[in-house]
């Protein structure tokens, strides 16, 4: 089976630009993109840099973008892209981290975020006598979060860090899920109270790339979700995205769509709507693209109110 595979290519001693080069590879039926890519290094051009270990999608280390989406080289079967994207197969580095060499990445930031979340148990009171041992129920809520192999894709793709390298990201915060989310833990609050400051649960755009990136269905936007309930139902309402769900789901409830005026001012406070949104506002009058002032309801409100009480919303 043949294939070009486009890889990109970049090294800082040599002084010169990132660029693309091609290799024709011959592969087996069953090749994944790691075979082409030992191929290359191996038969081609052994200046050639990337990272591999188990080749079984357990250690995670070959993640990189394939095709433009972040996926594990050992993974991604070649006869695949070739049926459903073409003969030529772009290989890239992962995203939102510095490239060191070729497709190897500096993941210092990604484990600086993951030890951020306290990723242990921070248990209270005096140690038991006996091993803690906790039902399956609730550790099956946490299995999932469990999963993750810190390969990076979810990071690599994050739309949120791609503009915004404070914030925590989805590998961090499903790392996160996983230990306040476990009933051994002691500190479950100051944990929330962390998770849901400024670059935490509330900063996350809800773009569903994490999902699709990750290759054992972690779905760590999912788990993202699952903290900013845990947050709201810990009674952490004050917070400027939990405020924002709440008016969000009383405008939808009461009239049947967005009061996009209200939610501003019920997000951020009349005083902060003023000075952070100003400059938004102005230019959405310019262009003529202000909400109305006058809120009304859709004839169907009631029905909509209806599913909202089935839902206990």
């Amino acid at each position: 089976m043949d294939v070009t595979l486009k890889v990109k290519r970049y090294d800082p001693e040599s002084g010169e630009a990132p660029h693309y080069q091609d290799y024709d590879v011959d592969l087996p039926e069953y090749g994944a993109v790691l075979d082409g890519l030992l191929a290359i290094r191996d038969e081609q051009d052994g200046t050639l840099s990337l990272r591999c270990s188990c080749r079984s999608a357990i250690c995670g280390s070959c993640a990189m973008k394939i095709n433009g989406r972040s996926r594990l080289a050992c993974k991604t079967m070649v006869s695949q892209l070739k049926a459903e994207e073409g003969d030529v197969i772009s290989v890239e580095p992962m995203g939102n981290q510095p490239v060191i060499k070729d497709l190897v990445v500096n993941m210092d930031m990604f484990w600086d975020k993951v030890r951020a979340v306290q990723p242990y148990l921070l248990p209270e009171g005096p140690e038991p006598e006996k091993e803690y041992r906790v039902s399956n129920e609730s550790m099956m809520e946490l299995a999932v979060a469990m999963n993750c192999i810190m390969c990076g894709a979810c990071v690599s793709d994050c739309t949120v860090l791609e503009v915004d390298p404070s914030f925590l990201g989805p590998a961090a915060l499903a790392k996160a899920f996983r230990f306040a989310g476990d009933p051994r833990d002691g500190h479950t609050q100051q944990r929330l109270a962390a998770y849901t400051a400024p670059s935490g649960v509330w900063d996350c755009t809800r773009c569903f790339m994490c999902v699709s990136a990750c290759p054992k269905d972690v779905a760590p936007m999912e788990r993202i979700m699952d903290i900013r309930v845990m947050a709201i139902d810990a009674g952490m309402t004050q917070t400027r995205g939990a405020r924002h769900v709440e008016a969000f789901a009383s405008s939808v409830k009461h009239s049947g769509r967005l009061n996009e005026l209200g939610l501003a001012l019920k997000t951020f406070g009349l005083l902060r709507a003023a000075i952070d949104l100003a400059p938004l506002g102005i230019r959405r009058l310019l262009r003529r693209r202000m909400p109305p002032l006058l809120h009304k309801k859709i004839a169907t409100a009631k029905n909509i109110a209806r599913l909202f009480d089935r839902l206990g919303v």
